[in-house]
């Protein structure tokens, strides 16, 4: 099946109305009819504001990167972008074009 792979990231500490970010987009998803979503914490990282986070600096603790992947038709890929636009998250994205597939049965 043709769908799209959307990574978005968002700081382990970052909040969008009362909860974490990434609770927020997986909850939005849910919305949206998508049959999953991902979390992942990162161990270290910089981004765009070329800052350092790593788990080994306490005074960084809650700072790090969180990778929120969803595999969803176009549509709804462009229907949760547009949620995240009009809830003015800044978050950078990463929206891939991908084969997806269930092995067994």
């Amino acid at each position: 099946m043709n769908q799209i792979y959307l990574r978005l990231y968002v700081s382990e500490g970052q909040r969008h109305h009362g909860k974490p970010a990434y609770e927020w987009l997986l909850d939005e998803a849910k919305k949206l009819g998508v049959a999953g979503g991902t979390v992942f914490r990162a161990l270290a990282g910089y981004g765009r504001h070329h800052t350092h986070h790593d788990a080994g600096f306490f005074e960084l603790a809650g700072d790090l990167p969180v990778m929120v992947e969803f595999f969803l038709p176009v549509e709804k890929a462009d229907r949760l972008i547009a949620r995240v636009h009009e809830e003015k998250l800044d978050l950078f994205y990463a929206r891939i074009a991908s084969e997806t597939g269930v092995t067994g049965s």
